[in-house]
This record gives structure tokens, C-alpha cells and sequence, in this order.
């Protein structure tokens, strides 16, 4: 429920403007300042905005960014259109989240709860408000999932993850780069790193990381 307000969205675009590179952030349908309503999101749905920006807003190779949710949506966008995308940077990144993160380690009761109600009002830790999480998104999920087969991605890949993410295991960063098929896959593994990645150093480290692999694209 991020959006493109947050702290490693505009730190990025500072990174762009000070290297005089175009740049280009946006919020899902749902999200922040698009239109529509997060309860009736999908991946499906989100992943085609991504699509959608890629065709109608940008020109020529891209580098993908995406933070957890996001990393998913970019590993999809990069399968979608293979020719446009020169690299993906994964932070936190999260593919099948809502079957193994969610419907897989869901308690009984809460699966009970989507099924009688299509809706389970998960607690957030990162705000007031509960997320609304509900049976279409875990259903449609299942037709997005990548990590049960190789993952016909060529491009570099960069990905940064905290071993102290409560939310997206770290060893999932592992999974994910022994899917790829690009031999050229890195992780950094942050120490006590949480799932946000959003203090100071965390972004200095994604700036970094993002410097690299544009230079080393080329």
C-alpha cells in the first residue's frame, strides 16, 4: 500500500535529476493518487499498469525498480516486455507473496474468514489502517506465480534485502536469484536490515547499487 511518495521513490528521483536521467515513478490503481480502490486490485491488475507505463511513458532500455510488491510487479513487466527492460533492481522483493507470505501461512481461521467473507482485514504494522486483503487477490495471484519454475529473465539483476525483515524472509532473495536464468544476479544481504530499507544508509546503499548496474549496462 506503498506509493510513489514514499522515501525510496524519492530518493530516486534525486538520483535521476542530480545524474540529469529521466526518471519515472507512478502509483498502481489504488495506490497513493491513482484512481480506484485497493480492494479490488490484483497482481494482474497492477502488473498491467506497470506495462502500461512502460509502453506509454518511457523510450528506449529501461532499469526496472521495485520494493517488495514491486519487485514482483517488475519481474512480470520484464517477462511482459523482455526487449524494453536492461536491468531489474529488487529491494525486499516479493514474488508469490500472496500464496506462500499470505494463504500459505495463514492460520485456519483466517483462511475460513476469505472464504465465507472474500475479505480478511489484516493488521499493519507500518500504520494505522489494515490492510484489505482479499479471496480475488489470493485466487489471482496464483495465476502470476514465477518461483516454481525457472524464470526466463536474461537481464542483470541487483537485489538488496534486510536479514531482519519480519515480512519477506530473506532467504527468499536466495530462492528468487537461483530462478533467474541471467548468470548475472547479486544479492546484498543488509545485517539487522528491516523490510522497508528506508534509513539513511539503507537509501545511500540503494543509490549505490543503482549507480552500479547503470554503469555496468552501460
Amino acid at each position: 500500500m506503498s506509493d510513489m511518495t514514499g522515501s525510496k521513490a524519492l530518493c530516486l528521483e534525486d538520483f535521476a535529476r542530480r545524474r540529469g536521467q529521466a526518471f519515472l515513478r507512478f502509483d498502481y490503481q489504488g495506490h497513493g493518487e491513482s484512481s480506484g480502490r485497493f480492494e479490488e486490485g490484483t497482481i494482474g491488475l497492477w502488473s498491467a499498469d506497470a506495462v502500461d507505463a512502460l509502453d506509454e511513458l518511457t523510450e528506449g532500455p529501461q532499469v526496472l525498480v521495485g520494493s517488495s510488491m514491486g519487485g514482483w510487479i517488475m519481474l512480470l513487466a520484464a517477462l511482459a516486455r523482455p526487449q524494453r527492460v536492461a536491468g531489474l533492481l529488487g529491494i525486499a522483493a516479493a514474488p508469490d507473496f500472496t500464496e506462500d507470505l499470505m494463504w500459505d501461512a495463514y492460520p485456519q481461521e483466517v483462511r475460513e474468514t476469505l472464504q465465507r467473507d472474500g475479505v480478511y482485514l489484516e493488521p499493519s504494522d507500518y500504520g494505522e489502517e489494515p490492510y484489505t486483503i482479499t479471496k480475488a487477490l489470493i485466487d489471482e495471484g496464483r495465476e502470476h506465480l514465477l518461483l516454481r519454475a525457472p524464470v526466463p529473465i536474461a537481464c542483470p539483476v541487483r537485489l538488496i534485502h534486510g536479514m531482519a525483515d519480519p515480512d519477506v524472509p530473506w532467504k527468499l532473495a536466495i530462492r528468487l536469484a537461483e530462478r533467474l536464468e541471467s548468470d548475472d544476479v547479486e544479492i546484498t544481504l543488509v545485517k539487522g536490515g528491516s523490510h522497508r530499507l528506508s534509513e539513511p544508509e539503507d537509501l545511500e546503499r540503494l543509490g549505490t547499487t543503482l549507480a552500479r548496474l547503470l554503469e555496468h549496462i552501460g
